[in-house]
């Protein structure tokens, strides 16, 4: 569904599949995945900054568009392994790198306002990944006591980058999304899971 949005995104601005342009351009969308949409855009369109903020608004109608059309479905066992974090005792807060408008969207198509204790778009934070910002926003309205009690969690370089820019103790890539194995590796992960399912067995082992 992102990918599908930023590509009508881009097509309103003159690259069109079938188009060199375009395949540079969904090469740089993969490449920044997990990264402010409107960074991605910029990176598109290095010198309009009107084309890059038309696209960016065309990108937030289409995938709001998708979600009223399809919805949304959680990756199996995410549901649960939420559950399981949250009934150790373990603080929630999911980062994203969409705009806060289509952050609201997507919780409340999963219903999840009772399964996170916070969650945070670029612009509660100043800068989204690969930068710490919404890391440490996180960790001050969270209250936590050491950076060093943070897990990270994602499927995209910029999020391993991020982690390990806050100082988490724990990169932990997931191979769910975009991003293989090596990309997160690169980006610093310390671990490497297959799915959202198996964090809590990684989280609540002694």
């Amino acid at each position: 569904m992102v990918e599908r949005a930023f590509a009508e995104a881009i097509a309103t601005q003159g690259i069109v599949p079938g188009t060199g342009a375009y395949a540079r351009a969904m090469v740089h969308v993969h490449r920044s995945r997990g990264r402010p949409k409107i960074d991605v855009f910029h990176g598109i369109f290095p010198d309009n900054e009107a084309q890059a903020q038309a696209a960016n608004l065309t990108f937030e109608r289409a995938y709001a568009g998708a979600i009223e059309r399809s919805g949304l479905i959680p990756v199996p066992g995410t549901v649960e392994a939420l559950d399981k974090i949250q009934a150790a005792g373990i603080q929630l807060a999911l980062i994203t790198g969409f705009s806060r408008a289509t952050l609201g969207r997507v919780l409340s198509a999963l219903d999840w306002s009772d399964k996170l204790d916070l969650a945070l778009s670029p612009e509660d934070a100043g800068r989204g990944r690969p930068y710490p910002d919404m890391i440490l926003t996180a960790v001050l309205r969270l209250g936590i006591d050491d950076v060093r009690h943070v897990a990270v969690a994602g499927d995209a370089e910029s999020d391993m980058l991020a982690a390990r820019r806050a100082g988490a103790s724990a990169a932990i890539g997931l191979l769910t999304g975009a991003h293989s194995k090596q990309r997160l590796l690169s980006g610093g992960a310390t671990h490497i899971l297959d799915t959202f399912a198996d964090l809590p067995a990684l989280l609540l082992t002694p």
